[in-house]
C-alpha cells in the first residue's frame, strides 16, 4: 500500500516538472525579442558609393544602310545579263542589255507620226494665208464670205489639234528615245549586286524590279524603344553592339535619327483607339566589320546617363509614399527607422540617393 502511494505521488511530481519546463521554454524570454525578429527577417543592404549608369538595352536587325533599286527602263526580252548575284559593281558598268527591237519601231512610227503633223499644220498655215489674200483680191458675196470664214475657222480649230497631238508625240519620242538609251543599263552605284527574286530573268515588264545595289560598308541597325526611353536617348550617342550568333563580335555604333513619330498601331490618339504603349524608331549606324551582313539579330546597349561617385542602394528598397521616397534604415540598437529621401539616378537594380541617407548606413528589404 505504501509502495503504491509512492509511485502515485512521484508520478504527480514528474507532470508538474514537465508542465513547469515546457512553460518556461514557451514564455518570451525578453521584451526585445519581436525587435530582433523584425530585422533577423529583412534583408540588409549597405549605402555605397560607386559609379552608376543607365543603360538602355534594345534588339532589331542589320540592314543596309543605302540601297539603290534597279527597275527595267521599259519591258522587253533580254538579249544579255553581265552581272552575277552577289557580284561588285562600279558605278557606270552595264549590268544587262535589253533587246530594243520593238521600242527602235515604236520610235520609227512616232517619228513619222511628228514629221506628217508638222506638215499638216505648215499646210494648214499655207492654206490659211492663201484664203486671206484672196479675200483681198476678189470680189465676193456675202454668202461666200461666210464659207470662207467657216472654212478659215475649220482650219484654225484643226491645226490647234494638230499641234496639240504633236508635242504629245515629241513627249513620246523623248521619252522612249530616253528608254533606248537604257537599253544597256549601266550601274548607278558603287557595291553589290543582288537580285530581288528570280536570277536572270530572261524578260522584263516595264519598271519591274530586278535587283538592288547595296554597300556593305555601311550597314544600320533600326529598332524600336518605348517613349520612357525616347527622351532619354540623343542623337550621337554611342552604342555597343552584340550580334546574338556572333558572341565574340562587338561592334560600335552611333545613333543617327529618333523618330518624332509613333509606330502606326501603337500609342492612343482616342478613347476608342489602340492603347499599347508607344513605340518610336532608332536608327543606329554601325561600324564596317567583314562579317557583318543585313539580316542578323543584334543586340544594342545604349548609354544614356552615369554618375561618378554615386551613394547608391538597391532599387527595391527605395519605397513610395504619395509624393515622398523613404526607405528604412537600422537603428544602432537594431530597431528600424523610417527616413524620408531625395533620389537621383535611377535604373532598374540600384537608384542613387541625393539626401536623407549616410554612406555606410543600412537599409532593409522587408
Amino acid at each position: 500500500m505504501k509502495k503504491r502511494t509512492w509511485f502515485a505521488a512521484a508520478g504527480t511530481v514528474l507532470v508538474i516538472g514537465i508542465t513547469g519546463l515546457l512553460y518556461w521554454q514557451s514564455r518570451p524570454q525578453n521584451a526585445s525579442r519581436p525587435a530582433v525578429s523584425q530585422t533577423t527577417n529583412a534583408l540588409k543592404f549597405k549605402a555605397v558609393r560607386e559609379d552608376l549608369a543607365n543603360i538602355v538595352e534594345v534588339k532589331g536587325k542589320s540592314s543596309y544602310q543605302k540601297e539603290t533599286y534597279i527597275n527595267a527602263p521599259f519591258g522587253a526580252y533580254v538579249a544579255a545579263w553581265s552581272v552575277k548575284d552577289g557580284s561588285q559593281v562600279a558605278k557606270g558598268d552595264v549590268l544587262f542589255r535589253l533587246d530594243d527591237t520593238e521600242l527602235r519601231n515604236e520610235i520609227a512610227q512616232l517619228q513619222a507620226n511628228a514629221k506628217k503633223q508638222e506638215m499638216d499644220i505648215r499646210l494648214s498655215q499655207f492654206q490659211e494665208k492663201t484664203g486671206i489674200a484672196d479675200a483681198d483680191t476678189e470680189g465676193i458675196t456675202e454668202t461666200d464670205a461666210k464659207k470662207r470664214f467657216a472654212a478659215s475657222e475649220s482650219r484654225k480649230m484643226q491645226n490647234e489639234i494638230t499641234q496639240v497631238t504633236l508635242e504629245h508625240t515629241r513627249s513620246q519620242l523623248a521619252e522612249k528615245t530616253k528608254k533606248l538609251q537604257a537599253a544597256g543599263f549601266a550601274a548607278p552605284e558603287n557595291g553589290i549586286f543582288l537580285f530581288e527574286g528570280t536570277k536572270e530573268p530572261k524578260s522584263v515588264k516595264d519598271n519591274e524590279r530586278i535587283g538592288k545595289i547595296v554597300d556593305l560598308t555601311k550597314l544600320q541597325l533600326i529598332c524600336n524603344v518605348g517613349e520612357y526611353d525616347l527622351f532619354r536617348i540623343k542623337e550621337g550617342m554611342d552604342v555597343e553592339v552584340r550580334v546574338d550568333a556572333l558572341k565574340d563580335v562587338k561592334l560600335k555604333g552611333k545613333v543617327e535619327r529618333l523618330s518624332k513619330f509613333a509606330k502606326a498601331g501603337t500609342g492612343s490618339s482616342s478613347e476608342s483607339s489602340n492603347t499599347t504603349a508607344a513605340q518610336f524608331e532608332v536608327t543606329i549606324s554601325l561600324e564596317p566589320n567583314e562579317r557583318l551582313i543585313a539580316g542578323l539579330s543584334l543586340t544594342a546597349s545604349i548609354q544614356t546617363d552615369k554618375k561618378s561617385g554615386a551613394l547608391v542602394v538597391p532599387t527595391l528598397t527605395i519605397n513610395r509614399d504619395k509624393d515622398d521616397y523613404y526607405v528604412m534604415v537600422e537603428a544602432a540598437d537594431g530597431s528600424l527607422e523610417k527616413r524620408i529621401v531625395k533620389i537621383g539616378l535611377e535604373t532598374p537594380e540600384k537608384t542613387e540617393v541625393l539626401s536623407g541617407l549616410n554612406e555606410g548606413e543600412s537599409v532593409m528589404l522587408q
